[in-house]
């Protein structure tokens, strides 16, 4: 099992960057692949972005695609999402997922507790 601890969150003018990071435990984290999900004010959770394992292929929601960047350092175990050209409709409470691949969210096992990330206009 991989625990997750999300950090980098926080309060940004639109046109902004933040970079979100997600910090593994376990052993197993080098073989697992990795995402990003996010919920907004009374939407439904949804898929941002998704590495695989070797961080070799890369996936992104057409939302984010252009301005968002997913990353990993195995050695450090963490995941990063870099945002870029941050807009309102970004503000959402942003999940570090792990342990599995696709979109959808009963794709993966492992669920951090989620970092806010809130861009005013």
């Amino acid at each position: 099992q991989v625990q997750l601890v999300e950090s980098g969150g926080g309060l940004v003018q639109a046109g902004g960057s933040l970079r979100l990071s997600c910090a593994a435990s376990g052993r197993t984290f080098s073989a697992y692949n990795m995402a990003w999900f996010r919920q907004g004010p009374g939407k439904e959770r949804e898929f941002v972005a998704a590495i695989s394992w070797s961080g070799g292929s890369t996936n992104y929601a057409d939302s984010v695609k252009g301005r968002f960047t997913i990353s990993r350092a195995n050695a450090k175990k963490t995941v990063y999402l870099q945002m870029n050209m941050l807009k309102p409709e970004d503000t959402a409470l942003y999940y570090c997922v792990g342990g599995g691949w696709g979109t959808a969210q009963y794709d993966y096992t492992n669920w951090g507790q989620g970092t806010q990330v809130t861009v005013s206009s």
